[in-house]
Parts: C-alpha cells; sequence; structure tokens
C-alpha cells in the first residue's frame, strides 16, 4: 500500500506509523528522518536543510521533495510506503502526485487522524521529558511518575521542552490549520481520505486505522 499520514501535532502520527508500517511491512518514511539520514551522510540536500535548519529557517519545499524522492526511488519503497509529514502543504502534494504519476503508481489512500484541539494542547502541554534521557516521557495526566518531577527510570529530573508550552502548541496547531488542513480537501478531491478518531488506546487507534485502510484498499 502507498499512504499519506496527516493529522495535527499530537495526534500521535509517529507512533501509529510506526505500528502500521510493521503491520502492512512498508516503509515508514518521516520528514525527520529524511533530514537526518541527508545531514548525516552529507548529502548536497542534506548541506541545504542543515543551513536552513541552522538559521532557525523552514526547510523550503524544493530541499524537501528533493529528498522524499530520493526515498521512494529506493527499492524497499517499491512495494509501497508510508509518509508521515509530507507532504506537508498542497504544494508538495501536487510534487508528490505529479513524481508518483511519473512513476505510473497512485496513492491507495490518506489517512486523517482527527484529534480535538482541546486534546492536543493536553497532550502535548502535559508532557515532561528527563533532562538525563529525552527517551523517558511522563505525562501529568497519562502518565505519571512515581514521584512528581522525578523519572521512574534514571531519577533525572522531568521539565517541560520549552515548544511543548500551551502557547507554542497553540502556534504549531494554527500552522497546521494554516498550511497543512488545506491538503486533506486536496486529497478529498481524489476520493483518497479517510478520516479516524485518534482517541483512545494506542493498540485501538491502530486497529481503527488498519480496519478503515483495509475497506478503502478493498
Amino acid at each position: 500500500m502507498r499512504i499519506v499520514l496527516v493529522g495535527p501535532p499530537g495526534a500521535g502520527k509517529g507512533t501509529q506509523a510506526a505500528f502500521l508500517a510493521k503491520n502492512l511491512s512498508i516503509p515508514h518514511i518521516s520528514t525527520g528522518d529524511l533530514f537526518r539520514a541527508n545531514i548525516n551522510r552529507g548529502t548536497d540536500l542534506g548541506k541545504q536543510a542543515k543551513a536552513y535548519m541552522d538559521a532557525g529557517d523552514l526547510v523550503p519545499d524544493e530541499v524537501t521533495i528533493g529528498m522524499a524522492e530520493d526515498r521512494l526511488d529506493q527499492a524497499d519503497a517499491a512495494g509501497g510506503f508510508l509518509l508521515d509529514g509530507f507532504p506537508r502543504n498542497e504544494f508538495q502534494a501536487r510534487a508528490l502526485d505529479a513524481y508518483l504519476a511519473a512513476h505510473g503508481i497512485e496513492l491507495d489512500g490518506v489517512l486523517d487522524l482527527e484529534v480535538p484541539e482541546d486534546e492536543v494542547v493536553k497532550r502535548i502541554a502535559g508532557r515532561r521529558v528527563c533532562r538525563n534521557d529525552s527517551a523517558h516521557v511522563f505525562h501529568v495526566e497519562y502518565k505519571q511518575p512515581a514521584t512528581e518531577g522525578v523519572c521512574d527510570v534514571c531519577g533525572g529530573e522531568l521539565y517541560q521542552r520549552s515548544d511543548d508550552a500551551e502557547d507554542k502548541v497553540r502556534n504549531r496547531l494554527e500552522v497546521y490549520h494554516r498550511e497543512t488542513e488545506p491538503i486533506i480537501d486536496y486529497y478529498k478531491q481524489q476520493d483518497l481520505v479517510v478520516t479516524i478518531s485518534a482517541l483512545g488506546p494506542v493498540a485501538e487507534v491502530t486497529q481503527r486505522a488498519m480496519d478503515a485502510l483495509r475497506r478503502e484498499d478493498g
């Protein structure tokens, strides 16, 4: 299957992408991984991306599109893929359509993870991360540590990252509504969008997604 995954920040796209890609035996291709891989390998696109990122600027569409197309050219993506974070806007969506058309392939579906805005804010603003290891993540409501402010794993201090503050989260949501949400309407015109609720336990959301994609594919 060839799938695009969309949804607001805090919808659990990364978590669901990993489970779905494994269940469908297709590579999970995320924008973050594309940037890191190209920067680590020192590719021309990676050098361009790093220059923009170091300056605090968004990586231009053309650079992101180039990375995505290079990744889709790799052999493991020939039988399908799950795109997470790309396309980010309608310009990128049209570029992806052009790439797919040139290779004689089509998308099978666009999975839209729907989460109420207040829930997004609660999920992200409530996160607390360990200063010793950012992989140790807790939540003031959903995953409380045994001792408030202390990591259960290593005893490190738990803190709220600056970009998890509520005002920053709401700003990210505004950017999502302005730039990314329009691609949902774009893909609806192609009858590709499947919308599911991303509320509930991770396993339930994954099953909901798998069922929806099977119906779309069938």
